[in-house]
């Protein structure tokens, strides 16, 4: 394939182009096709992966060149607690049920995701890898290293999860018949973490209030969590 040489001038330029062009192409699709498969992560995903090797740019390059988006994440991040203070009576009046049930997820999904990798025949490396993909991104490469898996690939792993909820979450919860906005916030964060929480964001300020819990609370009692069960999970 004949190589597109980019200019380093011009890196930055084209790689937050790249990406916020293949954002809005995939916002534009989902909403056309009004379906949960319809992504917007899921199709910038797939379009900004051909353009790296049409253009011969590696990902360490590409990231470089995005890495204005990538400090915007950080405050996108701390505007989640703008619902939360919107909804904090809320929060006070469910704090214990919420803190239960985001204890028993951080416990389920650290178990759950090890356990299905070596049932299928995985080795420990990719199930420990695998066992903090709910977590966000940053925290899940932490975790891992803390288990000894391998961080790159929990990142992907974490971002395939969080597109997997995303696209799921809506329809499992209508079939089990959950339609208040806390739980849903909550099992968005818990499970999808920020990319699951976007999904259920701009449907409803409580349910961002309370997937914004889910994704700070749900890294807090995983890491508190590995110390405890590691030595389990490495018996299997």
């Amino acid at each position: 394939m004949m190589a597109l040489p980019i200019p380093p001038a011009l890196l930055t330029p084209v790689c937050l182009t790249l990406t916020l062009g293949a954002y809005l192409i995939g916002l534009a699709i989902s909403r056309r096709a009004r379906s949960p498969i319809a992504n917007p992560v899921l199709i910038a995903i797939v379009i900004i992966g051909p353009a790296l090797r049409l253009l011969h740019l590696s990902y360490a390059q590409y990231f470089a060149g995005a890495q204005f988006i990538h400090f915007l994440l950080g405050p996108a991040t701390v505007a989640l607690a703008i619902p939360l203070v919107r909804s904090l009576e809320l929060v006070r009046r469910s704090l214990l049920p919420m803190l239960v049930a985001l204890l028993g997820g951080s416990l389920v999904g650290l178990v759950t995701a090890y356990g299905l990798v070596r049932l299928c025949g995985g080795s420990r490396l990719i199930a420990l890898s695998m066992a903090p993909k709910s977590l966000t991104t940053p925290i899940a490469i932490g975790v891992s290293q803390t288990m000894g898996g391998d961080p790159s690939l929990t990142a992907v792993l974490a971002i395939v999860a969080g597109v997997l909820v995303a696209i799921s979450i809506n329809p499992i919860l209508r079939l089990l018949r959950v339609t208040e906005p806390a739980p849903l916030g909550l099992a968005a964060g818990t499970a999808g973490s920020g990319i699951g929480a976007s999904q259920v964001i701009a449907q409803h300020p409580v349910a961002a209030a309370f997937a914004g819990v889910a994704i700070g609370l749900n890294g807090f009692f995983t890491a508190m969590l590995v110390p405890v069960v590691l030595p389990f999970l490495k018996r299997w």
